[in-house]
């Protein structure tokens, strides 16, 4: 099981910038898809991108592309989103995610929640207009 800790979450302007990390613990971290997801308030938790156990792979809401950028660094056990011009709209709790899926992922390019094993408590990111 993988402890997720996420963080860099608060309050921010429309236009502004935010970068996310979530650290993990627990398993070994280089051998994880990585995945982020946010839930506004009366929505479904939602796609916002992933990461392959490499880095070698990335994907993307395409709502999100061009704004959003996840990356991971496994020394340091951690992977992070940058969010760029952000919107009222990005209002969310943002969760980031830990999976053991192999080729499921790839197929699904990690837009599934379901393939994923452990959670962390998320975030919360408030845009104001």
């Amino acid at each position: 099981q993988v402890q997720l800790v996420e963080s860099g979450g608060g309050l921010v302007q429309a236009g502004g910038s935010l970068r996310l990390s979530c650290a993990a613990s627990g398993s070994t971290f280089s051998s994880l898809q990585m995945g982020w997801f946010r839930q506004a308030p009366g929505k479904e938790r939602e796609f916002v991108a992933a990461i392959t156990y490499s880095g070698g792979s990335l994907y993307y809401a395409d709502s999100l592309k061009g704004r959003f950028t996840i990356s991971r660094d496994n020394a340091k056990n951690t992977v992070y989103l940058q969010m760029n011009n952000l919107k009222p709209e990005d209002t969310a709790v943002y969760y980031c995610a830990a999976s053991l899926s192999g080729s499921p992922f790839y197929l699904s390019q990690g837009r599934n929640s379901r393939q994923y094993d452990d959670w962390g408590q998320g975030t919360q990111v408030t845009v104001s207009s």
